[in-house]
């Protein structure tokens, strides 16, 4: 077996070392500076490095990598954001993370990293005009990548003729695990390939989904075994879930419209809203046959893991074995990404390097 070694910058609560794990590929470092989730990180993954404050990070002295993920923050990118773009002082940090990928290459005679991997917001394809993404490409290209004639960034793409390899593509994640169900998440995952023509591979091509993985044992990771069954299928009640939709109730109750005001407590082809790190949502929980005796709840914590694909008490407990706050567990979840999607990605990753590896021996 290779060992493929991954480094993750804004690493929140370590999902994408979580689903590099889960495809054979070994976390080595990380940098975050929020106490809550480098406390729940260090948990699951005590032998991680934790590097600390990305703008005090030397690309070229920490260990190399092949693999390289950042979520950079999306705050000016965010269509609930202040929409300042990468010229905002959160989401300029993207910059920082690519001097660090580029510091690497240079003190590795451009080995490492091979792959780098980076995921944000929707809003990122349209802030400042639509440029922003652009300038992502093209600092990831090397190259003054040109707008499409149609004056909008497709949901997928690429970017090939040079290097690195650059392909594009926004992933929901309420259609990523099955039966089961997430909450709707888009976000874009730009892949770069140092070494050949691979993105493609990696963020096109259809394979198998991993199994969600079970609730976490004492120690932190997932517990070997787990039970995620639905309630109709252990004999209790049939319970009636639908997402809350609070903007559409007000606008709703403004315009006095009594069909739309009953439609905000959910339709049943309504996905759940993203989880925010700002807030927590509603949703609508009856019982079927008794509409009247329902209510409207927020989603616990162990609710929230479970529509971001993690496994339940991820964010339960920090490093210390002390319980995380609530709200702390629900900022960092939503901030998070969503585990199938970087599950998927994870094993793009992984096949190519270790199809690579196979070919050199």
């Amino acid at each position: 077996m290779p060992d493929i070694k991954l480094g993750s910058l804004f690493d929140g609560i370590g999902v994408f070392p979580l689903a590099a794990s889960r495809c054979g590929i070994r976390p080595v470092w990380a940098s975050e500076i929020e106490k809550a989730p480098i406390s729940i990180t260090k948990r699951h993954f005590p032998d991680m490095v934790h590097l600390g404050d990305i703008t005090k990070v030397d690309g070229g002295k920490i260990p190399p990598v092949h693999i390289i993920t950042f979520g950079s923050p999306c705050q000016n990118l965010s269509l609930i954001g202040n929409r300042s773009g990468l010229a905002g002082a959160k989401s300029s940090l993207f910059y920082q993370a690519f001097r660090i990928i580029q510091e690497m290459r240079d003190a590795t005679d451009n080995l490492y990293p091979a792959i780098a991997v980076w995921e944000n917001v929707m809003g990122a394809f349209s802030t400042n005009d639509r440029m922003d993404f652009r300038a992502v490409l093209s600092a990831f290209s090397d190259t003054e990548v040109p707008m499409p004639p149609s004056g909008r960034w497709g949901n997928a793409g690429m970017v090939r003729g040079g290097t690195p390899d650059v392909c594009w593509r926004l992933m929901d994640a309420q259609y990523w695990a099955g039966t089961r169900r997430l909450a709707r998440r888009q976000r874009i995952f730009v892949v770069a390939d140092f070494g050949g023509r691979r993105a493609a591979d990696i963020l096109f091509k259809p394979r198998p989904m991993l199994p969600l993985p079970p609730p976490c044992g004492e120690g932190g990771r997932a517990a070997a075994e787990g039970d995620r069954t639905a309630s109709f299928e252990t004999g209790r009640q049939i319970p009636v879930i639908h997402p809350f939709q609070c903007f559409r109730m007000r606008g709703a109750a403004k315009r006095q419209e009594e069909t739309a005001f009953r439609n905000s407590f959910g339709l049943p082809t309504d996905p759940f809203p993203t989880l925010l790190a700002s807030d927590v949502t509603p949703f609508a929980f009856w019982y079927e046959g008794d509409p009247e005796g329902g209510c409207i709840r927020f989603l616990t914590e162990t609710e929230s893991e479970r529509l971001m694909g993690l496994p339940e008490g991820w964010t339960k407990y920090g490093a210390d074995g002390v319980e995380i706050r609530p709200l702390q567990r629900y900022k960092a979840l939503g901030n998070a990404i969503a585990l199938p999607c970087a599950d998927y990605i994870m094993a793009g990753i992984y096949e190519v390097l270790a199809d690579r590896a196979g070919k050199e021996e």
